[in-house]
């Protein structure tokens, strides 16, 4: 069995991961970590909640700890993500990680003010963490320097092709030194992926640690089948007869989403939604209270899907299935992380035996049904068509959304429901107004 310690990482690097409790590396951690202090370019892809972020963070840190300090505005490393909670979810692992190197580092991100960023920028950064929108932003407004940047990481690369930051990349790319490390990681290699390599990288090295669109061996997954009328009543019931204290619930809308927290709440079972219009303190306050375990349920649109890294979560709730076949899979990997053992349920109405029939074809098994005594589904109910997030219905009860092929980033654009929540169509441009809102 390898030990961190024998990665070749500084006493600095490997003191921080002792003091994370963390020992052994996980498998992405094992072959990224050599291949980026070699200082080549590499593709990296592995299952949700494996350990990429510090399968970059922590060589990436090592080669900076090696060079000279930035100049007044510039960035020597600059990490892209495609949301609000994912870059400040690796903004502290870099600060964790870095406790003990004399390396700075800050995040950036709209829906806040700007100023406090543009004064932690002002002196030059080591590591600098963004979105694409706000990013562009301060660099047009002549606040940061990329023309020294040393290593480019994109996390969740496909991520941010999905949500349409194609045009922000390779607005940032152009300002960036030709000469550089580049180091993309993503969860699935698919063929926009591969385009998106081909064009960055050079001569990559390549991990790919699980096969595309697996689930973590770890996660217990079962589906419950129930009337749609009932699915709020079933889910208060197995919180309550199994005592769930943490509990990350998905739905498919925002108003869904306040809805459900706002019933359940009601209930005595206390209950906060996070999504796309929530402002970031509301967004920050709730995932600091679901963290603490002060807060019981969050119920979430996909915005959560990507970045909520919370240690040993137990439980993941697919109130609702998703329109998209492969965020199922980043939704139950909120679950079951870095080895630790989690549970995935998902409440199936009659609505949704098309979405299911996409999910199973997609992971490759069938998922155990269920039915929990009192909650039988009705055999003669008939399905309606599915909400999509934007006031429009899809009309064969989700058939148009099945499965993993490429047509679904074009039906995405009437389906609402991205990984920031509910961001505008992937493929159809945006003011800078509203990339900066929701970056």
């Amino acid at each position: 069995m390898t030990l961190f310690s024998e990665l070749g990482l500084r006493a600095e690097l490997l003191s921080a991961v002792e003091a994370q409790g963390y020992t052994t590396p996980t498998p992405i951690q094992l072959q990224a970590i050599p291949a980026v202090l070699k200082g080549g370019d590499l593709l990296a892809s592995a299952q949700t909640g494996t350990g990429k972020t510090a399968g970059f963070t922590l060589p990436m840190l090592q080669r900076l700890a090696d060079g000279p300090r930035p100049g007044k505005r510039q960035v020597r490393a600059l990490v892209l993500t495609p949301t609000r909670e994912l870059a400040a979810q690796v903004g502290e692992s870099v600060a964790d990680y870095g406790r003990h190197l004399t390396l700075t580092s800050h995040v950036i991100f709209g829906g806040v003010g700007q100023q406090p960023q543009v004064d932690a920028i002002r002196p030059g950064l080591d590591v600098l963490v963004a979105t694409p929108g706000r990013l562009l932003d301060l660099q047009q407004q002549k606040h940061v320097d990329l023309s020294r940047v040393e290593i480019l990481v994109l996390d969740e690369a496909d991520r941010m092709l999905d949500m349409g930051f194609i045009h922000d990349i390779k607005k940032v790319l152009r300002m960036l030194p030709a000469k550089r490390q580049n180091l993309l990681f993503s969860a699935t290699f698919s063929d926009e992926i591969q385009a998106l390599a081909d064009k960055l990288l050079d001569n990559p090295a390549r991990i790919e640690v699980a096969r595309r669109n697996t689930t973590a061996e770890t996660v217990d997954q079962a589906i419950y089948r129930v009337d749609r009328e009932k699915k709020r009543e079933l889910l208060a019931h197995l919180i309550g007869q199994h005592g769930w204290h943490q509990v990350l619930v998905f739905t498919r809308t925002k108003h869904g989403a306040n809805r459900l927290a706002e019933q359940l709440s009601k209930q005595d079972i206390p209950a906060m939604a996070i999504h796309g219009n929530k402002s970031q303190s509301a967004r920050t306050r709730a995932l600091s209270s679901f963290k603490s375990g002060d807060l019981q349920v969050l119920v979430a649109t996909d915005i959560a899907a990507r970045g909520l890294d919370i240690s040993e979560l137990p439980h993941v709730v697919n109130f609702e299935l998703p329109n998209v076949a492969e965020d199922y899979v980043h939704r139950i990997g909120r679950t079951g992380r870095a080895g630790s053992e989690g549970q995935a349920i998902s409440l199936v109405c009659v609505d949704e035996h098309g979405l299911l029939k996409g999910i199973e074809r997609l992971i490759k098994r069938d998922l155990e049904k269920r039915i929990e005594p009192g909650f039988e589904p009705d055999p003669n109910a008939k399905p309606e068509p599915i909400e999509n997030g934007r006031g429009k219905r899809n009309g064969r009860s989700g058939q148009a959304r099945q499965g993993g092929d490429r047509g679904q980033a074009s039906q995405r654009s009437s389906g609402g429901n991205t990984a920031n929540g509910d961001a505008q169509a992937p493929r159809r441009r945006r003011s800078r107004g509203q990339r900066t809102r929701r970056a």
